[in-house]
């Protein structure tokens, strides 16, 4: 068996119920990779019994450590804090609904090791709705070119991840945490494999379509510029239009004597007013996560931790 160790983090919410077949799993893949590995479960202040059922997966097993946190924090709050408590070579980070089988972390292992710093599993076949498939598939299109990893066609929650990336966000603390925006400050070294994903095994997913907006509006207005540049650019272009519009009066008053009517000056005026309000929406957007940050609020708080 080769020598390498391995931490798998998984965000925990209202997941009681898929805990012990998750961890029973999980232990039989690792020891099959190496005898090297650790579990850490983060729960992010779930309303179910899960912390008591990782109390007790942790008290039975030393591999297992449990983390919880003193609220809900969001899924990247929770991994970004397991990622940091992870202490392996590999951190593996996957869901707590049984759609990642860890029988197929093994494919992740062997791709990372080919010399990645970062790979990501793909599903083979989306498991979710047509309309969170669609909009899923979209979302992370659009995040992976604001992102700077346009040769990575979808981002997904099953990855692998060199420990040494740590280092690039280690002093990274806001609320608005998106984990793959972190990953691009430290590599730009990216991969992908295709793994089998299956559909959850009870319950229901927490991403609405509205979450998936709220996702993209974080890592648009946290970690990109680009939006302020479109919106610069809007208004160049508009400004253009508008010159054009007042040579369009100006030849129009002097060739037939007469300027153009109320509908032609309402529908200008609709489309400036349209172009400003854009435009400060999304300086508004920027102001919103700067006063976040001169908040000082932490990504996350510990309540407590078992196991280590």
């Amino acid at each position: 068996m080769m020598k390498r160790s391995i931490s798998v983090v998984i965000p925990v919410y209202n997941s009681a119920g898929t805990l012990d077949q998750l961890t029973g799993r999980l232990i039989e893949s690792l020891s099959e990779l190496t005898d090297d590995f650790e579990i850490l479960l983060v729960n992010d202040g779930s309303r179910d019994q899960s912390w008591e059922k990782i109390e007790s997966l942790s008290k039975n097993n030393q591999k297992i450590t449990g983390i919880n946190l003193m609220r809900n924090y969001g899924q990247h709050n929770a991994l970004l804090c397991g990622i940091r408590e992870s202490s392996k070579d590999y951190i593996i980070t996957m869901d707590d609904d049984l759609q990642h089988p860890p029988e197929e972390m093994h494919k992740l292992v062997q791709e990372i090791e080919k010399g990645f710093d970062v790979v990501y599993g793909i599903p083979h076949k989306l498991v979710h709705s047509r309309w969170r498939n669609f909009f899923s598939r979209a979302t992370k299109n659009l995040l992976a070119r604001f992102l700077g990893i346009t040769r990575i066609k979808h981002m997904s929650a099953f990855r692998i991840i060199r420990s040494e990336i740590r280092s690039a966000f280690e002093k990274f603390d806001s609320p608005n945490v998106i984990v793959d925006a972190l990953l691009t400050w430290g590599t730009e070294n990216f991969g992908t494999v295709e793994v089998n994903e299956r559909p959850r095994s009870e319950g229901r997913s927490n991403y609405s379509f509205f979450n998936l907006v709220k996702i993209t509006m974080v890592v648009l207005t946290g970690f990109s510029t680009i939006p302020l540049r479109i919106s610069s650019i809007t208004g160049f272009a508009l400004t253009i239009f508008g010159i054009g519009v007042l040579i369009y009066v100006l030849v129009r008053t002097f060739l037939e004597g007469s300027i153009p009517g109320f509908p032609f000056l309402a529908s200008i005026i609709s489309i400036f007013s349209g172009a400003q309000l854009f435009s400060l929406g999304i300086i508004g957007e920027y102001l919103a996560r700067i006063f976040n940050r001169s908040m000082n609020h932490p990504a996350y708080v510990i309540e407590q931790k078992t196991g280590k």
